[in-house]
């Protein structure tokens, strides 16, 4: 379904804003300018905006770490030790997991590799990992390196799967058959949960299921579904999980990433690349030799919390507490349809809408193609004081992040692009 804006106004858009529960969220950010004026931002699938709270977080580590040193990690207003500990509650509501299945570690495609030492375990008839066609080049070069690491060929391990003939997205029964035909040679099936260049947020649930019903582990990259779409990882089953902080969590560039691990997998003996953080921490500070893990999703840790890179994601965090994600996914469907009416209104027959129609399968994110001549369009649009994103082949990738973009962006967006195709 998709939902239906008939008055294409500008004074339809503000009036939308002056109605927005949600509107004086918008404060709380930074808005990039152009030429004094603030932007249009479609990007936060990109990069997310700064919080506005993000400079004084920031001032108070670098001052107790000026004024205490390495006594910080103890006597810091927010001690080191255990910084990472605050962010499980936050992180766990996020992703509809419990407490000791989620910390905030390392960066997204480091955590993907430390859990797929763990979890891909192939034997010489269940080898296979399953990534979608599309998926990012970051995932594709985990996968193919993790199967040369087991002395596999990736042309032979590494299953893409593709759309249909002449369509743009998966479809859930395809990758149901596909597991019902090859689930007995499938070790892995790893895919992104929403698609980082379709916008195509995938059935995690069915697929999960059909997945485990035949054998295989399955992990998700959820790069583009954190703080984006309703998530329900220990309910669902999923094996494994990660994802970055930067993009809908507004937690500042190469930020922390976050990481999740099912309970059942607790305390089992299984291969992994170990360091001192997923040591037991009554053990940790006596300098044994032999590791000894955690029982839970700290056993994959391997260092101490780096402080700087996890602090902005604090502030971003209080806020999705502060405003709680069903009203958020309540405005990114409402504004993600208003685009995507205005589009059909405006520009119909000159941008095709290659994400889903139906909301339900898709988060803040339109990706469109541009018919015809497209050559600098991207750059025209940032000429304009619009920020988008643009990935080959010709995919304009539009995020209307509803914690900062406001209906009037989104017109702006569509009465800019209208014009430059108007010109073309």
């Amino acid at each position: 379904m998709t939902t239906s804006f008939v008055d294409v106004s500008e004074a339809r858009a503000l009036a939308m804003d002056a109605a927005d529960p949600l509107r004086l969220i918008r404060d709380e950010f930074y808005i990039p300018k152009h030429h004094g004026r603030e932007v249009v931002y479609l990007a936060g699938n990109s990069l997310g905006c700064q919080p506005r709270g993000v400079k004084q977080l920031l001032e108070h580590e670098l001052e107790d770490w000026a004024r205490l040193g390495v006594l910080g990690h103890e006597e810091a207003r927010d001690p080191w030790l255990a910084y990472h500990e605050q962010f499980r509650e936050p992180l766990a509501a996020l992703v509809g997991a419990k407490h000791h299945e989620v910390v905030a570690m390392n960066t997204l495609t480091v955590n993907l590799h430390l859990l797929m030492v763990s979890f891909y375990r192939p034997t010489s008839t269940r080898y296979k990992i399953v990534i979608e066609d599309s998926a990012f080049p970051s995932d594709s070069y985990a996968v193919q390196s993790q199967a040369r690491f087991h002395g596999l060929d990736p042309a032979d391990a590494v299953v893409r799967i593709k759309p249909r003939e002449g369509e743009d997205l998966l479809r859930t029964e395809d990758i149901e058959a596909l597991l019902e035909r090859e689930g007995d040679r499938i070790a892995l099936m790893m895919m992104g949960g929403v698609n980082y260049l379709t916008g195509q947020f995938y059935d995690v649930e069915r697929i999960t299921a059909k997945a485990r019903e035949k054998g295989c582990v399955v992990g998700w990259d959820l790069a583009h579904g954190a703080g984006n779409v309703p998530l329900r990882l220990h309910d669902w089953g999923v094996d494994f999980a990660s994802w970055c902080s930067y993009k809908y969590l507004n937690g500042g560039p190469g930020a922390i990433s976050g990481a999740f691990v099912h309970e059942r997998h607790a305390g089992a003996e299984m291969p992994r690349f170990a360091g001192w953080w997923g040591n037991d921490p009554s053990d940790r500070f006596k300098m044994i030799r032999e590791f000894v893990p955690r029982t839970d999703v700290d056993a994959w840790q391997l260092s101490n919390p780096p402080i700087f890179s996890m602090t902005p994601l604090k502030c971003s965090l209080e806020i999705f507490h502060r405003v709680g994600m069903d009203p958020i996914r309540e405005k990114s469907i409402e504004l993600t349809g208003y685009m995507e009416s205005l589009l059909h209104e405006r520009c119909a027959g000159r941008v095709r809408v290659v994400t889903p129609a139906d909301p339900e399968h898709r988060g803040a994110h339109l990706s469109l193609v541009v018919e015809g001549p497209r050559e600098g369009m991207k750059d025209a649009l940032i000429a304009a004081g619009v920020t988008v994103d643009y990935r080959e082949p010709g995919i304009i990738r539009a995020a209307p992040a509803p914690l900062y973009v406001s209906y009037h962006d989104v017109w702006r967006f569509v009465d800019v692009l209208t014009g430059l195709l108007e010109r073309v």
